[in-house]
């Protein structure tokens, strides 16, 4: 059967309210279903990603009456926004202030997970520098070094300390205490453990999760072979599958919780798992990035349709490609580093050429459109996201990478490797039993 993805009968207005333009590509797919798109971006710098491919608004509060689903994209105070406008009788996808509170404060991320009977990693938040210092000292060991709040949006500040003794740890801690004490003004020190690194998500429409939930894997590192600077994201391999014993030892612990708030969108917990159990990381109380790109390589509903269906409540299931699907990230100088002059010098207003037309799973990030060229723009480097789709991962693999060898942009750099975890983590997994379907 070839799966083929057919387009909502009744198109709808959309309004998507964001902070840092991060879902313009959601927005763009929407648009290119037939439906009618408004699009408001709060940061300054990300004002003109999406030219050209999307309809812009300058104030999305003159628009809410207009809209049929709004649409909000993020944490960090986008949940009292969504709340209001859902208490207020509109279709509405985002959080409320205790969703964005699981993913902004770690502490009281980590606190709801123990509430709700879930083993956590032990932990210790700390307002100052000085005192996790002196902590690590009197307590050897590896940690990570988690900020807290605004400033965990800077992945690149999260440190995974490698050495028994944490001396890595400790001299980490001393360079943030040098340049960055206000930038982090509250942080954890988390203790590491080993095992293999995985996500459950699922959608929720208010009432109830949406069921087939999706297994990702992120691979967060700069360089192949996990090396180099952690950043927000450099490629994501994943799958669909039917609530299994992670999902139900985890996330579905939460459902009743999440009904309370009215919760619509997606959410996904972090985990480390092992032969002992099952440990969560951190939570994503929104839409990932570049997450929702890659799953809708794998829906077969429509993005339009589905997004109503998730604000309106009356979407339970939806249809999914089986196998894999995997999504990498291209990007540009200064990624993951925030240095406005290089990307000013090396990447603004590069443009991205296609060797062969239709560009097929190619995802936008940080682009415009002007005279029918994609031009990279933003500020942070993050330019396309490539997706690829197949049965078994090695196909899903030879797919992206061939679509990637499609494109021609100045200076762009990638992981050659997103997917290649999974043939020694599935092993694991399937042998302590985590991905069989309950």
């Amino acid at each position: 059967m070839n799966e083929q993805k057919t387009l909502t009968p009744t198109p709808k207005n959309f309004l998507f309210v964001t902070i840092d333009a991060l879902i313009a590509d959601v927005a763009w797919h929407v648009a290119r279903e037939g439906h009618s798109v408004k699009f408001y971006t709060e940061s300054e710098d990300e004002k003109e990603v999406g030219d050209g491919f999307i309809q812009k608004v300058d104030n999305w509060e003159t628009e809410v009456a207009w809209a049929d689903v709004i649409i909000f994209d993020d944490v960090l105070g986008q949940g009292a926004k969504a709340q209001r406008l859902r208490q207020q009788g509109k279709n509405v996808i985002g959080g409320t202030p205790y969703t964005d509170k699981l993913e902004d404060d770690r502490t009281f991320g980590q606190e709801e997970l123990k509430k709700h009977g879930i083993p956590i990693i032990l932990y210790k938040e700390f307002t100052n520098f000085e005192d996790a210092i002196t902590y690590v000292y009197q307590n050897p060991g590896r940690y990570v070094i988690k900020p807290s709040g605004e400033s965990q949006n800077t992945k690149g500040l999260l440190f995974v300390g490698e050495e028994e003794d944490g001396k890595d740890v400790i001299q980490v801690l001393e360079d943030y205490k040098k340049a960055l004490a206000k930038k982090i003004p509250v942080f954890q020190l988390q203790k590491r453990i080993t095992g293999v690194e995985i996500a459950v998500g699922a959608f929720f429409n208010g009432k109830e999760f949406v069921y087939p939930i999706n297994i990702n894997f992120e691979h967060k590192k700069l360089f192949p072979g996990n090396l180099g600077p952690s950043t927000g994201e450099m490629g994501t391999s994943m799958f669909w599958s039917g609530p299994n014993k992670i999902f139900n030892a985890t996330l579905k612990k939460f459902e009743q919780k999440l009904a309370e708030e009215r919760y619509a969108g997606y959410i996904d917990i972090n985990c480390i798992v092992n032969n002992n159990g099952i440990y969560p990381l951190e939570w994503t109380s929104r839409f990932g990035y570049p997450t929702i790109s890659i799953q809708q390589e794998g829906m077969l509903t429509p993005i339009g349709e589905f997004l109503h269906g998730i604000a309106t409540g009356k979407l339970k299931e939806f249809k999914t490609k089986k196998g894999f699907q995997i999504g990498v990230r291209l990007v540009v100088p200064p990624f993951p580093f925030n240095d406005k002059e290089t990307f000013k010098i090396k990447s603004k207003d590069s443009i991205i050429h296609f060797k062969k037309k239709p560009a097929e799973g190619v995802h936008i990030e940080d682009v415009k459109l002007v005279n029918d060229k994609w031009i990279v723009t933003g500020n942070t480097g993050v330019v396309l996201i490539v997706c690829g789709t197949g049965q078994t991962m090695k196909e899903a693999q030879a797919q992206v990478y061939k679509r990637i060898k499609n494109i021609i942009i100045p200076h762009v750099y990638y992981r050659d490797d997103i997917g290649e975890r999974w043939f020694e983590d599935s092993d694991k997994l399937h042998t302590w039993g985590y991905l069989r379907e309950i």
